[in-house]
């Protein structure tokens, strides 16, 4: 009973953004519980490369190339992928980018480029999926936010904006589609050892920063966000909708 409530066998999960960092760990997260998975990313190299990793590990991955700000492409690659590998059960909107400047001398062209790949992004590629979820009454939604939905700190601020964007808009989907059997949850990672945060958590300052704010004292791994995923992916979350899970050591709990 247990092990079915967790099991994806024979479920479609199509991750965006997941060539690698978290993305990554979520997607092979999915296939080891059973789901069959596509891979999502702007690069072909990328996602070869990660389809690779996970054939070594003996899981096997399909690819589907785009970037979720283009509609046409994209809703000619979930088609593709609906005709071709089977409906999609399960999305997980995970495709985003940061950039950094203090907010008073941020570009316009930079906050759009943020805005438009970390929010509307979501609600693009979801809307498409979205239509065949409707038809077959079942879906799952699953997106990545953030600790930037609940506070900011210097430097980020189109992508706290973006990221409390996605928070509202997952509220959206749960509220206007859970009629259709459809659940739309989030999942809020803290800090974590990604190539994106290379560059802070190689500073000791930062680290030091991290590791005190945290009550775990540590930095999160990708692979810890597998369960949290796996769980809103299952059927053992099919009433829970609207919600979030933040994996982030504690951090938002501490003062």
């Amino acid at each position: 009973m247990a092990n079915a409530l967790f099991d994806l066998s024979g479920r479609v999960a199509l991750v965006s953004g997941a060539a690698q960092g978290l993305g990554f760990a979520i997607a092979k997260g999915l296939a080891q519980a059973g789901a069959t998975l596509v891979i999502n990313g702007r690069s072909e190299e990328k996602v070869g490369k990660a389809i690779a990793t996970l054939a070594d590990e003996g899981l096997k991955a399909q690819a589907s190339i785009f970037d979720v700000r283009d509609v046409p492409v994209m809703q000619e690659r979930v088609a593709a992928i609906e005709r071709e590998i089977g409906p999609i059960h399960i999305l997980v909107n995970n495709a985003g980018i940061q950039r950094r400047a203090p907010l008073e001398q941020f570009e316009e062209a930079v906050w759009r480029e943020v805005l438009d790949t970390n929010l509307t992004g979501v609600f693009l590629l979801t809307r498409t999926v979205v239509q065949g979820m409707i038809a077959r009454r079942s879906g799952k939604i699953i997106n990545i936010w953030s600790l930037m939905c609940e506070a900011s700190r210097p430097t980020v601020a189109a992508y706290t904006a973006a990221k409390g964007g996605v928070k509202m808009l997952t509220k959206a989907m749960a509220v206007e589609w859970g009629k259709h059997n459809i659940q739309a949850n989030g999942i809020g990672p803290g800090y974590y050892i990604t190539e994106m945060n290379r560059h802070l958590y190689e500073n000791p300052q930062f680290d030091a920063w991290v590791k005190g704010r945290t009550p775990m004292g540590r930095w999160g791994q990708p692979s810890e966000l597998v369960g949290a995923a796996v769980f809103l992916a299952a059927p053992a979350s099919d009433f829970v909708t609207g919600q979030v899970i933040y994996v982030d050591g504690g951090i938002l709990a501490a003062l």
